[in-house]
Parts: C-alpha cells; structure tokens; sequence
C-alpha cells in the first residue's frame, strides 16, 4: 500500500513542477516587486534595495477605493442579471427540448461563448454606443450615451456576452440533477407551477447556481478587454489599472502591489463562495 500510495505522489511531481515554475515562482517575485521603492524612469522591475509599504499606502486612497467598488458592483450586478436569465433557459433546454435541439442549444451556446470577446466587444459599441443608430432615440429620452450610468450599464452589458452562456452551461447540469418527479408531486397537489418551481427546483439548484456565480463573478471581476472597449476611459476596472501601471507609467511596485491585493480579494471571495457552495451540499445531503 505504501509503494502504491508512493507511486501516486511521484505522478504529481510534473504538474506541482510546472505550477510551481509558471505560478507559484512568478507571484513571489511580483510580491518582492511590490515592496520595492518606485524609480522615475526606470523601465521594469526595480533595482533599487529599499524596500517600502508605500505602494500599499496609495491603495487606501479614495479614488482606488472607487475603482474597486465600481469593478465589484458592475460584476455582481452583470453577474446576478446573467444567473436570472440564464436559469430559465437552462431548463428549458434541460427538460423542453428534443435530444437533438439540446445539442443544437448546447453547440451554440459554446460556440457564441468562444467568439472572439473583441469582435463581441465591437459589435456592442456599434449598436448602443455613442455611434449607434439609437442615438438619436437616446438622446430624445433623455439619456446620454456617453453618460457615466449608460456607459456602466453598457459595461455590463459586454460582461453579460460571456456570462449568461456559461452560465446557461453550467445550470443546464444542475436542472438535470434535479429529480423532476418532485415537482410534478407538487403540482399534482395543486401548487401552481411557478410556486413549485420557487418552493422545489430553485431550492434544489442553489449550489449550481453559486457555483455558477462564481465561474461568473470571476470572469467579470477579471474583464481587460470589455471595460477598457466600452468603459471609453470613464469606467475603469482594477485590470485596466494594472495594465496602466506596467505597460504606460511603467511603475512596477505600484502595478504588484494593485495585482497583490486584486489577487487576494478575489482569493477571499472564492474561499466565502465555496463555503457557501459546501454548506448548501451538505444541507441537501442531510
């Protein structure tokens, strides 16, 4: 048993390895990159031997306090509008679609979904951007299209092309767990059907759909593309910053420090999320 168990830990060593090389090793430099002392006209990492909690400092400030919370408050809202309706349709496609649709639904779903996000991004700006033919419209009611709400919204808008059809994936799994004779017990009693469905189906799905707002979250949280695309220079996310930081200003210790603290924030949501997902297993469980 013990050459066995042996065995099974020497098949680890690769991968351990090759995370070790391309993560694990380049966190720890961007960490020692973060306390170092910012050199004006310096381009890449520091040389310098001072070391300062300076970069750490700045993040306390208003403005980046603001950056966070818009980069949070925009991904969970896109994050709760693409789980609201990716829901619905994933039982649809789980339970009212013939075996050869599903495939159909599922195909397209994955392909739209790997789509380059550019070309997504793009096609969006032309038709509710500032360009757009509904300017005109926009413009009648009163809403400007280069607007801070309009644009966070269209921000949001860019998120919710990725995340309703990975979501509806994900979701399509968790519909077919669910046993559907309990909600036909149910209306056979006379519940109505979207009684049944609130008291059953959506009780039964809720580690599906944390873990599916997560996968969500996570993506949103982390956009570059979308937000630098659509946000026009107004609606800046944590990863445009950082992207600021290294490539424009080429201040190093600044732009660790931001991914340093980007990175731990988002550890601390996954771990809280994940508590989530285990506790609502283990309450079904019991």
């Amino acid at each position: 048993m013990r050459g066995r168990a042996g065995s099974g830990t020497y098949l680890l060593l690769p991968g351990l390895a090759t995370y070790g090389v391309l993560f694990a090793a380049p966190m720890a430099l961007l960490l020692a990159e973060s306390f170092r002392v910012f050199t004006p006209g310096r381009v890449g990492v520091s040389g310098g031997s001072g070391l300062t909690l300076q970069n750490y400092a700045e993040l306390l400030h208003v403005s980046f306090l603001q950056l966070f919370v818009e980069t949070v408050s925009i991904s969970l809202a896109a994050t709760a509008i693409g789980i609201a309706v990716a829901f619905p349709i994933a039982y649809q496609i789980a339970w009212k679609l013939s075996p050869r649709l599903k495939v159909a639904a599922m195909v397209g779903l994955t392909t739209f979904m790997f789509l380059s996000i550019i070309v997504k991004t793009y096609s969006l700006e032309l038709s509710f951007g500032a360009v757009s033919p509904l300017r005109p419209v926009l413009n009648m009611i009163g809403i400007s299209p280069n607007g801070r709400v309009y644009i966070q919204a269209l921000v949001a808008a860019g998120l919710l092309q990725f995340i309703i059809p990975i979501s509806t994936l994900t979701l399509v799994g968790t519909h077919q767990n669910i046993n559907r004779q309990l909600v036909e017990a149910a209306q056979a009693l006379g519940a109505p059907t979207w009684r049944a469905h609130l008291a059953i189906t959506v009780p039964l799905a809720v580690p599906g759909i944390l873990s599916s707002s997560l996968l969500a979250f996570s993506f949103g949280v982390s956009a570059f593309v979308i937000p630098m695309i659509l946000g026009k220079g107004r609606v800046v996310f944590l990863s445009n910053l950082i992207y600021t930081r290294f490539s424009e200003i080429a201040n190093y210790p600044s732009g660790a420090s931001i991914s340093i603290v980007t990175g731990v924030v988002s550890i601390v949501i996954v771990y809280g999320m994940s508590r989530l997902i285990m506790a609502a297993r283990r309450g079904h469980r019991s």
